[in-house]
């Protein structure tokens, strides 16, 4: 029973070695991530959302979520700061809030 342990243990650490080297070799050769920019509409609030938001993720994923109410709007800011510990203070939820709801909303609040 040892020994199959202990083979199981040589195995997965020589997969490891070999991951690391593939992927050393990719860094090496120096892979270009193409640069995408995701243009936020201009409105009050914007900047301080911005900031908050793009320090985790860019404003694609803002995007991607499709015109929502207000309550997804809030409840998406809640989880981000519960979930993700994203830098945004109980005093500048409404505000992100706000902008994303009038810049990104659907009309509707629930």
């Amino acid at each position: 029973m040892r020994k199959w342990i202990l083979i199981a243990v040589i195995t997965a650490a020589l997969i490891t070695l070999l991951d690391a080297e593939e992927n050393k070799a990719e860094i090496q050769k120096g892979i270009k991530m193409p640069y995408m920019a995701f243009p936020m509409k201009k409105g009050e609030g914007m900047y301080s959302t911005k900031g908050k938001c793009n320090m985790c993720h860019s404003w694609g994923y803002i995007l991607n979520q499709g015109a929502q109410s207000k309550a997804f709007w809030r409840k998406k800011v809640i989880k981000m700061i519960d979930i993700f510990q994203a830098p945004i203070k109980n005093e500048d939820i409404n505000e992100v809030v706000e902008y994303l709801y009038k810049n990104y909303g659907n009309g509707k609040e629930n």
